[in-house]
């Protein structure tokens, strides 16, 4: 949902740094390996060590590169359809990396295993998400659209973790239960999208 409401606002500011990296000689898929290379052991390094405050800066610094490389995308004039799949493809290894980072905690050094179990809902729902829109755009159909998609989510679990790294109570908690919910809501929103492509369809 954010994708719609905030793309031409964020285009502004990546579209000339995107620009800036290809003059450079880098590309778009190596900016998004990087990118996710860098979340993933950031996530895994900080996260489960109990680092929440740093974990989240560090993380949200990667993850960014998300929009660096779609910029460098649209500045060569189109990605092409191996860099369209390689960048879906790490931005599930890092959603995964993420999750799983905060599950460890939960349940190794918290010993919080509502907590665990929240975080592992929000790894499983995220994947689904994403492939009933893989798996529709395969077959012909649509299924855009939702309350929650990556952006969303990054945004609800980092601010949970940083909050919490901040220690204010309770509030991964709020974030990830919230996410979880919302995220169960997105995957029925987007199957109800599929019949709807699926029965309009001849």
């Amino acid at each position: 949902m954010l994708n719609i409401f905030a793309r031409a606002s964020v285009s502004r500011v990546t579209d000339p740094v995107g620009s800036w990296l290809l003059r450079r000689g880098l590309t778009p898929n190596a900016i998004t390996v990087f990118g996710t290379a860098g979340t993933v052991l950031s996530a895994l390094w900080f996260l489960p060590r109990g680092q929440l405050l740093v974990g989240t800066l560090v993380v949200t610094v990667f993850t960014l590169f998300d929009l660096i490389d779609g910029a460098m995308a649209r500045a060569q004039g189109n990605g092409t359809r191996f860099g369209a799949v390689l960048d879906a493809s790490c931005d599930r290894i890092a959603d995964g990396a993420l999750f799983a980072a905060i599950a460890w905690w939960a349940f190794v050094e918290a010993h919080d295993r509502a907590l665990g179990a929240a975080a592992l809902l929000c790894l499983v729902t995220a994947q689904v998400i994403s492939y009933v829109k893989a798996r529709a755009e395969a077959t012909g159909l649509s299924a855009d659209g939702g309350l929650v998609e990556r952006a969303e989510r990054l945004i609800l679990a980092l601010v949970g973790t940083g909050l919490t790294g901040l220690d204010v109570p309770y509030a991964l908690d709020i974030a990830l239960w919230s996410l979880a919910a919302l995220s169960l809501l997105t995957v029925a929103q987007r199957l109800h999208a599929v019949y709807r492509s699926a029965k309009a369809t001849p």
